[in-house]
């Protein structure tokens, strides 16, 4: 497995873009919450319900995530933790919705996916994750980086 510098460096090369860069700050975050929504609302074997009642398709792609993150550099993956207890949130406020979260989600997750390739249009360059899928779990760490660069939190 390549370093989370690496992917990073892989996956920047694509979003140079000021507008397309804008337009994942606002869809990469919509599309992972509109993602595990839409697990969440796949139906679970009853023996997951009587482990916990919190957890579903949605929760355990999201503590794979968190693994794979580990996997790649432990001082990402301990940021991505927040960020998971905030889409844990999200998509929790979305079942309050007077809405199916299922359909919510769907909505939300074209949306997103509009927006980014949008993005990728204005930047003239084909999204990443058409080289490799696993640069769809890149594109959350990105903005993580992004964000300890700002603050000098080295990963």
């Amino acid at each position: 497995m390549s370093t989370a510098q690496v992917w990073l460096d892989a996956y920047a090369v694509s979003h140079q873009n000021p507008i397309n860069k804008a337009l994942h700050w606002v869809c990469v975050p919509l599309i992972v919450i509109s993602l595990i929504g839409l697990l969440w609302s796949i139906p679970v074997p009853a023996a997951f319900y009587a482990i916990s009642p919190a957890l579903n398709w949605g929760t355990t792609f999201l503590l794979a995530a968190v693994v794979y993150y580990f996997v790649m550099s432990w001082s990402l993956a301990l940021g991505m933790l927040p960020v998971v207890v905030g889409i844990v949130a999200a998509v929790i406020w979305m079942e309050s919705l007077p809405y199916p979260l299922l359909y919510s989600s769907i909505v939300l997750f074209a949306a997103a996916w509009i927006g980014q390739f949008i993005g990728h249009v204005i930047e003239g360059e084909k999204p990443s994750f058409f080289e490799d899928l696993q640069f769809l779990m890149i594109g959350p760490l990105w903005m993580l980086a992004a964000i300890y660069r700002q603050f000098g939190v080295r990963y």
